[in-house]
């Protein structure tokens, strides 16, 4: 497990007066790891991105092979990914080493003095559509699950591409960031899911706010259908 590269991206100007700091670019050297966010680096719209629970955001090297075959339903779409494409879905830091699958919410690392704790999946949005002039990539995204993560810092210091992470606490074993994920994106509420997940002290507040409403939701209409 270990960083293979880092970027940092400011915001500017990107579409009908919108902003974003989706285009990073790649730092060669050590970066400060802040509790908001990396040196040289901001988020454009602070009720998505960023925030002292969503400072950094992950994604798997490993997932661009997927992304540089033909996508879609029909596999027929293809992203327009460069050599090099770590960076590209607007990452901060693009790993090896992790996936979905094998980290979970509360999940803690340790890189150098640095210390990162997993928080909740990305919610991608139509900014990585309009940067791959693909209307359905946030869908296809979300079907795949190879959607990437949130962190928030625990201990500021430098970090470095190349640099190994370490796990030095698990979080909660029961959600892993796809099971999370999926239960997100679940059309269908289940009481006792919501409570699980609920019970992750480190889960994001923008995603325990939205897992409370839901619960609310569920338990008000089971009770009016009792009535």
């Amino acid at each position: 497990m270990k960083i293979e590269s880092i970027q940092v991206g400011m915001p500017t100007a990107y579409y009908q007066g919108e902003q974003s700091a989706i285009h990073k670019q790649v730092v060669h050297g050590p970066v400060h790891v802040a509790y908001d966010n990396l040196s040289g680096d901001k988020q454009a719209d602070l009720s998505v991105h960023g925030g002292r629970d969503k400072a950094v955001y992950v994604y798997p090297r490993e997932h661009y092979s997927y992304w540089k075959q033909p996508v879609g339903l029909l596999r027929t779409a293809r992203l327009k990914l460069p050599d090099n494409p770590c960076g590209s879905f607007g990452e901060n830091l693009t790993l090896s080493g992790l996936t979905e699958d094998n980290v979970y919410i509360g999940d803690t690392f340790s890189c150098g003095d640095v210390i990162l704790q997993v928080t909740q999946a990305r919610e991608p949005c139509w900014k990585l559509a309009l940067k791959f002039k693909q209307k359905k990539l946030v869908l296809w995204v979300i079907s795949s699950g190879y959607t990437g993560w949130y962190m928030r810092v625990l201990q500021q210091g430098e970090i470095s591409a190349g640099m190994p992470l370490t796990r030095v606490e698990q979080g909660c074993t029961d959600w892993s960031v796809r099971h999370c994920n999926q239960l997100y994106h679940a059309k269908k509420l289940n009481r006792d899911k919501l409570q699980s997940v609920l019970a992750c002290a480190a889960l994001s507040e923008s995603w325990r706010v939205s897992f409370t409403k839901r619960l609310a939701y569920y338990d008000q209409h089971a009770t009016s259908a009792g009535d």
